[in-house]
C-alpha cells in the first residue's frame, strides 16, 4: 500500500458514511415541499442552519449517531506575536467524531448552485471549493464534502461543472491530482455512494494531511419540486 493510499485504512468510513447519510435524509424530510423558510431562494446559511438542526434533533437521535454537530462554526488563525486574528471563516456543517483510535472531522461546504457560469465559479472558487486547499477548512482532515443546492435540474448544472473541472490547470489554486485515467473527477466516489464524485487536490501539511492530499466528495441536493434559476421572458409589447 502506498503513502498516498495508506490513509484509508486509517479513516473511519463508517461514521463518515453515516454523517453522509443523515445530512441526505434531513434534507430529503425539509425539501420535500416548498417551505416558506426554506426553499430555492433562502439564503446558503439559513439552508444550512436549518438542516443541521433536523440532523442534529431528529435524524442523527433516531439513527444513533455519536457524534457532535455544528453549524456555522467559527474557525481561525492567530498571529501568536501580536495576538492579532489573521484569518477568519465560518463553516457551514461540521461532523466530529472519535473513539480511542480514529477521529474526524467532516466538513460539510454548501453552495447553491444553478446552471450559470458565475454558480459554477462560485462553486469552485476561492469560497467554494478553493476553501479546501488553500483556506483553513479541514486542516489535517483527509475528507471533505461539497454540498450543490442544486437550483435548475440535475442535467443542465452538472455536465457543465464537470466539464469546467476537467479544462482546469491542474497546477491552478485548486492542485487537482488527476487520476491514471487523466481525468480530474473520480466517478463513481470512491467514498460515499451518495456522493456523485471526488476530486482529490495536493494539499502539503500542516495544513494538509501527512500523505499531502484532500479528498473531497461532491454531494447534490436537489428540492422535491421542480426549481430554475431562469428568468421568464417579458412580454412583447402589444
Amino acid at each position: 500500500m502506498s503513502d498516498r493510499t495508506a490513509w484509508r485504512a486509517a479513516f473511519p468510513i463508517r461514521p463518515a458514511t453515516e454523517a453522509v447519510e443523515a445530512i441526505i435524509e434531513g434534507w430529503t424530510r425539509l425539501a420535500a415541499t416548498e417551505l416558506p423558510q426554506f426553499n430555492p431562494r433562502t439564503r446558503e446559511d439559513k439552508l444550512t442552519k436549518a438542516l443541521k438542526f433536523q440532523v442534529e434533533r431528529d435524524v442523527a437521535r433516531r439513527r444513533g449517531l455519536l457524534g457532535g454537530w455544528t453549524a456555522e462554526n467559527v474557525i481561525g488563525t492567530v498571529n501568536p506575536a501580536t495576538g492579532e486574528i489573521t484569518e477568519q471563516r465560518r463553516t457551514d456543517i461540521s461532523y466530529h467524531w472519535n473513539d480511542a483510535l480514529q477521529s474526524m472531522n467532516l466538513v460539510f461546504e454548501f453552495k447553491r448552485v444553478g446552471r450559470g457560469k458565475g454558480h459554477r465559479d462560485h462553486y469552485l472558487g476561492p469560497n467554494g471549493l478553493e476553501r479546501f486547499v488553500n483556506g483553513i477548512y479541514s486542516e489535517g482532515q483527509s475528507v471533505a464534502a461539497m454540498v450543490g443546492v442544486l437550483l435548475d435540474p440535475k442535467d443542465e448544472v452538472i455536465p457543465p461543472l464537470r466539464k469546467t473541472l476537467e479544462e482546469i490547470d491542474p497546477n491552478g489554486p485548486l492542485q487537482l491530482r488527476k487520476t491514471p485515467a487523466g481525468t480530474s473527477c473520480i466517478d463513481p466516489s470512491g467514498l460515499f455512494a451518495d456522493a456523485l464524485f471526488d476530486t482529490v487536490h495536493d494539499r502539503a501539511p500542516p495544513v494538509g494531511p501527512p500523505h499531502g492530499s484532500i479528498h473531497v466528495s461532491h454531494i447534490f441536493l436537489a428540492f422535491g419540486y421542480p426549481t430554475t434559476t431562469r428568468r421568464p421572458r417579458k412580454k412583447a409589447a402589444s
